[in-house]
């Protein structure tokens, strides 16, 4: 049995749902994993009359496509999709036996107007918590469209392919056999790219908001929500819907809630903006703000938006260490998400930058997967929890190099080392290794501002109370402020303040 009771009893609810007959091609060998692929398919075979199965010869072996009967859909799973997949898996039977997917019908449209041939491949990790997200969105695209195929590579049951075309982070995407993209991309994204997203002309015939939010993490949300509650004309621009909670794994501070997930929290979140009427303008990017008659607020796409107040709520991102090495060997060795990005080192030697919580959490989680971590602090010593540096020292395939500073992350095509000075001695070291994670903090996504608002030294927009700027009109609130915490529940009231602080100067101006 491959699927445990709890499992197969939430399966056996959704398979209910099926609303026509779905063929399993399946492509299996000796194998382990095909011995356990082969067990999946038999036992979703054995819990409803709507799954058919039979032997084919696919591409790649292990593997199964999921298709209409006397229709390839072009949608296939190379290795088993359980973990973080199941869900793909889930989703891709339904879809593919009738059921309507839940998408916007304008993004559905989309898809099904697009001419042309495109063949995506997705290479996947199952502990990555980023990957279903490109997995469901290519997967749907492929029900949608019969000039799109999918297929889904675990990386694990793969290893000769990923190493072979050297792919050292995930999600990692190919198109027609060609790089396409790597990390969480929605299906907006993805048509974005391929060159069928929104046109800038829809943005720049809109009526001036009264509340114009930019920013979609739980600080622009909260501030959108307080707003549109008051019944006023509210709007929020989004680079992308949920921002840095995207990328959290597990979230177990968000009070009254005992543990929960960054997607599913966007999810939430997201559900609960769409029930104001809440005009969400996702994948644009702030380029410049300008205080006149209105607050006027330029698009990277060219299209100005104003409004009589605004809310800026970008958060924050993964800071660099900003040394040779770093951005040339992104993706080929220099990772931020140990979640996602730990499966591929399995067995390999890396490097942790950082001793905070974050730095010390990474090594702990990478010591379980990887041969061997070395941890890099700048300071004498470690910044992490004492509970967690207990942990960390007790783990026999960790070094921790403390008052250290990281020098250069060296490698040819890929990385094989890094470089750091001994701060006490001056003496410059070489460790060998296959991977680099840099986990030292956040950097405010303000430097789009210039000089517009004050901010801190370190590019913290400042506020009061209020939430107000030094802008009258503008407020701000969440990781892009110099709050003194930077957490999911802090930013959430945070922005609650700025749209409480920008109704009340609305009323009284």
């Amino acid at each position: 049995m491959i699927l445990d009771a709890d499992i197969k009893a939430q399966l056996a609810q959704y398979l209910q749902l099926m609303e026509g007959d779905v063929l399993l091609k399946v492509s299996a060998g000796a194998d382990d994993v095909s011995r356990d692929m082969l067990a999946l398919v038999d036992e979703l075979a054995s819990m409803s009359s709507h799954i058919k199965v039979e032997q084919a010869e696919l591409p790649r072996t292990p593997s199964f496509s999921v298709n209409r009967i006397g229709e390839d859909t072009g949608i296939t799973f190379a290795g088993i999709p359980l973990g973080h997949e199941f869900t793909s898996l889930v989703l891709a039977l339904l879809q593919v036996s009738g059921r309507a997917p839940k998408a916007d019908q304008k993004v559905i449209d989309q898809v099904k107007s697009i001419k042309g041939e495109y063949h995506f491949e997705s290479y996947i990790s199952l502990s990555c918590h980023n990957c279903p997200d490109v997995v469901q969105a290519l997967n749907l695209m492929s029900v949608l469209n019969p000039n799109i195929t999918h297929t889904m590579i675990d990386g694990a049951a793969f290893k000769e392919e990923v190493e072979r075309k050297d792919i050292m982070a995930v999600p990692t995407v190919f198109l027609n056999a060609e790089p396409f993209g790597s990390g969480r991309m929605t299906l907006e994204e993805i048509l974005a790219k391929i060159g069928t997203g929104p046109d800038a002309s829809e943005f720049s015939d809109k009526e001036p908001f009264d509340v114009l939010v930019v920013g979609g993490g739980p600080a622009g949300a909260s501030a959108a929500i307080y707003a549109a509650r008051k019944g006023i004309r509210t709007g929020i621009v989004a680079e992308r819907f949920g921002g840095q909670v995207m990328d959290t794994m597990g979230i177990e501070n968000f009070i009254s809630v005992k543990y929960t997930e960054g997607p599913k929290l966007v999810a939430s979140l997201e559900e609960h903006v769409k029930d104001y009427g809440i005009d969400v303008m996702n994948l644009q990017r702030a380029k410049r703000l300008e205080k006149k008659d209105f607050v006027e607020l330029e698009l990277e796409n060219g299209a100005v938006l104003k409004s009589k107040t605004v809310i800026l709520s970008t958060g924050a991102r993964w800071r660099n260490v900003g040394v040779p090495g770093e951005a040339e060997f992104k993706n080929k060795g220099v990772a931020y998400c140990p979640h996602c990005d730990g499966p591929l080192f399995a067995g390999k030697r890396v490097a942790v930058i950082g001793g905070g919580n974050s730095g010390v959490e990474a090594a702990i989680d990478l010591a379980g997967i990887v041969s061997h971590v070395t941890v890099l602090e700048f300071m004498p010593e470690l910044k992490a929890d004492a509970v967690l540096q207990d942990r960390l020292y007790s783990l026999p395939n960790v070094t921790v190099l403390k008052n250290v500073q990281t020098k250069e992350i060296t490698g040819t095509d890929k990385v094989n080392g890094i470089s750091y000075i001994d701060r006490a001695t001056e003496e410059v070291h070489h460790v060998e290794l296959e991977g680099v994670f840099v986990q030292i903090g956040l950097v405010p996504n303000t430097d789009w501002l210039g000089e517009t608002i004050e901010r801190t030294r370190f590019g913290e927009i400042v506020v009061d109370r209020h939430g107000a700027t030094n802008i009258p009109g503008v407020f701000a609130a969440g990781d892009c402020t110099n709050s003194a915490y930077k957490q999911i529940i802090i930013s959430m009231g945070s922005g609650a303040t700025a749209a409480l602080g920008a109704f009340d100067y609305l009323i009284r101006n």
